[in-house]
């Protein structure tokens, strides 16, 4: 029986789960392919460690990149050390080397995807990339091959855990951000040092990879609005739940008039939506295409098996493509290399309908002055809601407003925030 042999660069959470897949899996996989595919050998930085999980006497383990790059007999080198710099060396010298490339490395694909692209095809060697975004839940593909002939009219996500757990735990259990964030390190969830999670940033890298599959265009990762769920409190999520929504962080990109909105944020979605309903650490993702209609897709966004089921699946897209005649290996779903860079749409210009929070003192003529304020800047109100006992310093004011620009929104902040009853700086919110 023909072999696939892998040569696999990090052998944590994901490369030891795409082993015990690899082993509990073997004959369903043999039985779909007509191939083994075995582990040929594991680059590592540190030859001594106890790993998780043994892959078998047969595996050779190495700290030298080269190993994986020079071995005639492997096939497919699988990236899932993470990283920028090193990640990037060893993926080109694998192409130049005639091999293809599975990774989960979003942050690589955001900031150099298109010279990854590139490099793949003129070798003309596959590289695959399904467990970049979202885990286990096989939105890449779905992009490349079940959607391919729909224009994406809309493309909404839940897409780090971490976050979402974050949020989760403040709407059910009414944990402030920093205990909430707490539970999730002591549970594995989140990292010592959460930033890229919370900051919104690891939403972004993936944002970044999914504009490329569902428009065929580059939309620059430095220019993607990013918005992180650190200032959300439970005040602002109690307010969104008697308004009927829930705080999501969201990823989201739309065409509008042939020009790209995207963006990363937390958003207010109704109830009655099943994204509002994503819990814990999982994701979701949102699709709308102007033939198919609207799709949901559901599940565990981060984990050795879900990760590593992902990461299986390119391999053996690869293995099926692998020795046939005219292989197509299809690296960004499009024929228009090189990517065209994105006719992006200014965020200013973008528009929704908002979550005010004001935080202002108890007196007379302040819901006058804020109302006028927001007149002068063409937005305006459709819900408003004050609380507190009179004489309080710092009374919450909230207002929903009907659809408007963000520069808009912006204005009406600049002019409330430097006013003299202005407590604190005003919180601000898209609604979905």
């Amino acid at each position: 029986m023909d072999r696939i042999r892998l040569g696999l660069a990090g052998f944590g959470t994901v490369g030891s789960g795409l082993a015990k897949i690899l082993d509990m899996n073997a004959g369903r996989i043999e039985k779909r392919l007509g191939k083994k595919i075995e582990i040929e050998k594991v680059l590592v930085r540190d030859l001594n460690k106890k790993r998780a999980f043994d892959p078998g006497p047969g595996v050779a383990f190495t700290a030298d990149p080269a190993d994986l790059i020079n071995d005639p007999d492997i096939d497919i080198v699988v990236e899932l050390m993470g990283g920028l710099d090193t990640a990037r060396d060893l993926m080109l010298k694998a192409f130049a080397a005639g091999k293809h490339v599975v990774t989960a490395n979003k942050h690589l694909l955001a900031e150099h995807g298109l010279e990854l692209f590139d490099a793949a095809a003129k070798s003309g060697v596959g590289l695959m990339f399904e467990a970049s975004c979202a885990g286990g839940i096989p939105i890449v593909q779905t992009l490349k091959e079940s959607l391919a002939g729909d224009e994406v009219v809309k493309m909404l996500g839940i897409m780090n855990g971490t976050a979402n757990y974050i949020l989760s735990e403040m709407t059910t259990k009414g944990m402030d951000f920093e205990t909430a964030l707490a539970d999730a390190q002591d549970l594995g969830y989140a990292e010592a040092d959460p930033t890229f999670d919370i900051e919104g940033f690891d939403t972004a890298h993936k944002l970044c990879v999914l504009i490329r599959m569902a428009y065929g265009a580059d939309y620059p990762l430095s220019e993607i609005p990013v918005q992180g769920i650190t200032s959300v409190t439970p005040m602002d999520i109690d307010f969104a739940r008697e308004f009927g929504y829930r705080i999501k962080l969201l990823a989201h990109v739309m065409d509008v008039n042939g020009r790209l909105e995207a963006g990363v944020h937390p958003a207010l979605v109704p109830y009655t939506y099943l994204l509002a309903r994503v819990g814990g650490n999982y994701n979701a993702v949102r699709l709308e295409g102007n033939a198919v209609g609207p799709i949901m897709l559901h599940g565990q966004g981060a984990g050795d098996l879900p990760t590593g089921s992902a990461v299986l699946a390119d391999i053996m897209n690869l293995a099926r493509k692998m020795g046939q005649e005219c292989s197509l290996f299809d690296n960004t779903g499009f024929n228009n290399a090189p990517i065209r860079r994105a006719d992006i749409l200014p965020p200013e210009e973008s528009e929704s309908k908002y979550y005010f929070r004001f935080t202002v003192a108890d007196r007379t003529g302040v819901m006058a002055a804020i109302t006028r304020s927001m007149a002068d800047h063409n937005v305006s109100i459709a819900q408003a809601v004050q609380k507190g006992e009179g004489g309080a310093e710092g009374i919450p004011l909230v207002i929903i407003t009907h659809e408007t620009s963000a520069r808009n929104a912006d204005a009406v902040l600049a002019a409330v925030d430097a006013m003299d009853f202005t407590v604190e700086p005003c919180v601000r919110f898209r609604i979905l």
